[in-house]
């Protein structure tokens, strides 16, 4: 009798997995976020980006080449956040005392 598992759905787990790992992420302070820019390359704290949030959505936009690197929106109680614009962003994870 052959095995047909498949071994790739065998460790597939739903999106509720990622859920930790992420909230984690967002709980943090992003503007101490590095990110570096899909267009140009260049790899700046979210800080430092230019910032525009007279839109419908607010843009941030890269402070080397001004491509847009993220935009940020709310709409019916969600908040929508487009990262096309970013190669990698970098989010820097708080340290947590041992209370051992």
């Amino acid at each position: 009798m052959t095995d047909t598992t498949d071994p790739v759905s065998a460790r597939r787990l739903d999106g509720n997995a990622a859920g930790g790992p992420l909230a984690a992420l967002f709980a943090v302070d992003v503007t101490a976020a590095r990110s570096r820019c899909a267009a140009c390359g260049s790899t700046s704290a979210l800080g430092e980006h230019l910032v525009y949030a007279d839109a419908p959505a607010m843009v941030v936009r890269c402070p080397t080449c001004t491509e847009v690197v993220l935009r940020v929106a709310s709409r019916e109680g969600r908040m929508l956040l487009d990262l096309s614009g970013a190669a990698l962003l970098t989010v820097p994870m708080p340290v947590v005392a041992d209370d051992t």
